[in-house]
């Protein structure tokens, strides 16, 4: 399929750090999606909470099949716009790579534990890190090599920087807009996690039907068309086919408002999309009210459910005490990153080597190296 004006010719990339020469039939782009998935940051994904750990049912998303989801409607969205599908699908597949063990818990009690070393996590940078230095798969350079526009879509997809408060990025343009490949994944990430966290939730008997229409007027609307329909079919059939008309409503409207608004800006190449003063991808006004009333119900009914909320403190604690641990007995850690932690702050060498775990490895060396001494 042609590209649109606008779209990331491949073409036209900045490349890679270390120059490759070209394969004979994948475009760069494509390399770059087939590398995230054969790296090992991605396969720890499969043991990496989404919002229900494993220790409540093995049934749910974990951060894996969250990233297939997205990847999914990433290339559904990047094609209907004719955009480059294979940049906006390496963009999904890796856009979670450098989530830590529980999810967004996990993440905050990383950057709380990092803040008194005058240091941050965030999982977006923490990913350029893993791409950059912390897989080693390859003789001639470290990192995966990744073009240079996966890179920037890493770091930009979901925000804006500063440049004068991140000089460390400077190379990524951070006074322009990113391609729209880039600017697309932050809205098909709410899009997969809000209708998969409600399936989930509801899965789990923790949210009910009756509670989603009287918080979800999207979810009620398309709820009644569907009762209408069909009185007697079972709720579970019912439920699932009311999720799928709000994910297909939600794609549908960023597909139209994103190409409205593009048009609506005269742009004609990516780097008038660069030069663009505001990002042009997202929701109509009405839609987007429409899913933060949604994300506001998951907010409240499920993320802070009593029964989620304990299982998850319980695990960022874990994940606390085995940091101090590591501070004080950098030595425990592997080989590679007890040397690593001779020349490198080592509270960033426990940091990376914590950030890399699945939920289930840092709780089983908690409970060896924290509850019975080292």
């Amino acid at each position: 399929m042609a590209l649109a004006s606008y779209a990331m010719d491949v073409g036209l990339s900045r490349g890679r750090r270390y120059p490759e020469p070209p394969h004979p039939y994948r475009n760069d782009y494509a390399r770059d999606r087939d590398r995230v998935i054969h790296s090992r940051a991605f396969r720890r994904l499969e043991a990496k909470t989404q919002v229900f750990t494993t220790r409540y049912s093995d049934h749910f998303r974990n951060r894996l099949t969250h990233t297939l989801e997205v990847a999914q409607i990433a290339r559904t969205v990047a094609g209907a716009l004719q955009l480059n599908a294979d940049l906006a699908e390496a963009l999904a597949l890796v856009h979670d790579i450098g989530h830590p063990p529980f999810g967004h818990a996990g993440e905050r009690k990383l950057d709380e534990l990092l803040r008194p070393h005058g240091e941050h996590f965030n999982h977006n940078l923490q990913a350029l890190r893993i791409v950059e230095q912390i897989e080693q798969r390859y003789l001639d350079f470290p990192g995966l090599n990744l073009t240079f526009e996966v890179r920037e879509g890493i770091v930009k997809h979901s925000r804006d920087y500063d440049a004068a408060k991140f000089p460390a990025l400077a190379e990524y343009l951070l006074d322009e807009r990113p391609p729209l490949e880039a600017q697309l994944i932050d809205f098909v990430d709410e899009i997969a996690y809000n209708t998969a966290d409600l399936d989930d939730g509801y899965e789990a008997h923790l949210v009910t039907i009756e509670m989603i229409c009287a918080e979800v007027p999207l979810f009620a609307r398309f709820y009644e068309e569907v009762e209408r329909n069909h009185p007697r079919d079972l709720e579970k059939l019912k439920f699932n086919e009311v999720a799928k008309r709000v994910l297909d409503y939600l794609a549908t409207n960023l597909i139209e408002n994103t190409c409205n608004a593009v048009g609506a800006s005269g742009v004609q190449c990516v780097e008038d999309v660069r030069r663009a003063p505001r990002r042009l991808a997202g929701f109509g006004a009405s839609v987007a009210a429409e899913n933060g009333a949604l994300k506001k119900f998951l907010q409240t009914r499920l993320y802070s459910n009593p029964v989620i909320f304990s299982d998850r403190e319980s695990s960022v604690k874990a994940l606390s005490q085995l940091f101090h641990f590591y501070l004080e007995h950098p030595e425990a850690m592997p080989k590679a990153y007890t040397e690593l932690a001779l020349h490198t702050p080592k509270h960033r060498v426990v940091c990376d080597y914590i950030a890399g775990m699945t939920d289930h490895y840092l709780l089983r060396l908690h409970a060896e190296l924290c509850r019975t001494g080292f």
